[in-house]
């Protein structure tokens, strides 16, 4: 089998690059989290990490993996700096940040979408991120946008805080050591997995940054520290390039109270599939005998095991001795179904409350055939020129815009429908799910959910990432068209977009162009080079 000894011959040469590298780049360790204020400086690094045990050369934001929390409070403006220093040509050494979550109204330039919303970073650029979350509060997080890059380790969270969270009587603690971001990790670039025309598998699964692999050392693991009768609001944030999670606490119920930066009614579950992209807040309450327990994050794409602390973590109360935990897991008897999850104060779903009585009405079939991905039989490949770039040089219509075929227009003010079945059973379907899809800009709410056959008009669950499913499943979303620009909809397993799993909502162009044309800055006209830029412009 030739093209399977090419694959290994590269794999291996990969792994020899990282190794080298390894022994020029300063070795980075795990430390506490770092935080960074809504106004800061993020340097786009190279280093060599070991979050599991395994070193390797990789890429960080403010020196470490995951990137440091950038924490704010409701209203606050952004100004955050992006400094790009790669240096490892192993890995791609252009970068973008997207803010995902962060509806950027009137700030679609600011999206970090490379390719959509900007050219990308170039090495020894930077470049300065300007935007207001508005009302947003919740959890978020940050990535790179540019290629597989954030896999190499450009995730980090992002809490935008409120001081007058309804659900602020709920919980006594709520700060950085409450955070837990959950991650897969890769052992070999990016660059040579995102040429894996198949199912590509992480080495192992890091919870806040730390983690063990099967036949690894027993590298240290995440702890997270309680006191026996206080309660813990627990942001949790799938960091992950694939893999998504059962999340679950030995002997802990969970009450959730967010999903994706949206409030919701109080929900008590005992495990949480979280999948990538998408955050939740639930409040956990130390009620249980001082000792140690475990926490788990079951991988979908990774032995479902934990011997050995694999796939693990430690919930620690205060006394406890510093040993890891002899707890035992389930039984499980409060699932989560995201069908009963009710946002607070989202109200009735816009428009008709029947299928297909929304103002635009879209199918996305999702598909795969050879190593390409597609939706509507239309593989998305960048664009030479960002699609913003494009509407503020006089193209407003889907006919004029690029890539042909994975441009959707949709007009101003109204009500969208967007239903995705699951096809990773029909002949050319999308294999590898469930696929967790991401729309930039907006939230949406969620009519039909997957494991659910009907449909939900009267307060779905608003979200910006759902997965789709298994095979029978048809989730539907609705949003409306009320933030003008170019918007990223796509499959947030990031070897999926890589290869095509995506669409562009260009949401109310010739509006975008009047809105984003006054505000766009100089340096963000500076990311592209000049040849592509219209003249006089």
């Amino acid at each position: 089998m030739p093209g399977y000894s090419a694959a290994v011959f590269t794999i291996l040469l990969s792994v020899c690059v990282a190794s080298t590298a390894a022994n020029e780049l300063a070795s980075v360790q795990p430390k506490s989290r770092d935080v960074l204020g809504p106004s800061s400086q993020l340097s786009i690094t190279n280093g060599v990490v070991s979050p599991d045990g395994f070193a390797r050369s990789a890429v960080l934001a403010g020196g470490s993996f995951p990137a440091p929390l950038i924490k704010a409070f409701k209203g606050d403006d952004f100004a955050i700096n992006v400094v790009n220093e790669l240096v490892d040509e192993s890995m791609p050494l252009d970068t973008s940040v997207h803010w995902h979550g962060i509806f950027q109204q009137e700030s679609n330039w600011a999206d970090g979408t490379s390719y959509i919303t900007q050219c990308p970073i170039p090495a020894n650029r930077s470049f300065e991120y300007q935007f207001n979350a508005g009302s947003q509060t919740g959890t978020y997080w940050y990535h790179s946008h540019y290629s597989t890059q954030y896999c190499d380790g450009l995730r980090g969270p992002l809490v935008i805080y409120d001081r007058d969270d309804p659900h602020g009587d709920m919980y006594d603690v709520d700060d950085e050591t409450t955070i837990i971001t959950l991650a897969d990790w890769y052992h070999i670039s990016s660059t040579v997995l995102g040429e894996i025309p198949t199912q590509v598998f992480p080495n192992s699964t890091v919870i806040n940054g730390l983690g063990r692999y099967s036949g690894g050392p027993s590298s240290p693991l995440a702890v997270i520290n309680v006191e026996e009768g206080k309660r813990y609001r627990l942001r949790i944030i799938g960091l992950s390039c694939a893999s998504w999670f059962n999340f679950t606490i030995d002997g802990h119920e969970m009450t959730v109270i967010e999903a994706d930066g949206k409030e919701t009614e109080p929900m008590i579950v005992d495990s949480l599939p979280v999948f990538p992209g998408q955050r939740y807040s639930v409040v956990v309450t130390a009620n249980q005998p001082v000792g140690n327990y475990w926490i788990r994050a079951s991988a979908d794409l990774l032995n479902r095991t934990f011997e050995g602390g694999l796939n693990s973590a430690i919930l620690r109360y205060e006394g406890a001795d510093n040993e890891d935990p002899t707890t035992e897991e389930g039984p499980y008897d409060l699932d989560f179904n995201e069908s009963l999850l009710v946002s607070l104060d989202s109200g009735s779903v816009p428009g008709t409350p029947e299928v297909g009585k929304a103002d635009v009405n879209l199918n996305l079939i999702p598909g795969h055939i050879g190593a390409l991905f597609n939706i509507n039989n239309v593989s998305f490949v960048d664009p030479t020129v960002p699609i913003l770039l494009q509407i503020l040089s006089g193209a407003t219509h889907a006919s004029q815009l690029l890539p042909n075929g994975s441009v959707y227009e949709l007009p101003p003010n109204k009500v969208i429908e967007l239903s995705i079945p699951a096809t990773d059973n029909l002949v050319n379907g999308a294999v590898g799910g469930p696929h967790p899809l991401h729309l930039h800009g907006h939230k949406f709410w969620v009519i039909r959910s997957a494991g659910n056959s009907s449909y939900n008009f009267d307060q779905p669950i608003m979200r910006d990432t759902v997965s789709i499913g298994t095979p029978g499943d048809n989730v539907t979303i609705r949003f409306v068209t009320d933030n003008p620009g170019p918007w990223f909809f796509h499959c947030h397993i990031d070897w999926h977009l890589h290869h095509g799993f995506a669409v562009v909502m260009a949401e109310s162009p010739a509006e975008a162009a009047v809105e984003q044309g006054k505000v766009v800055p100089q340096d963000w006209k500076s990311l592209c080079p000049a040849n592509l830029m219209p003249s006089g412009y």
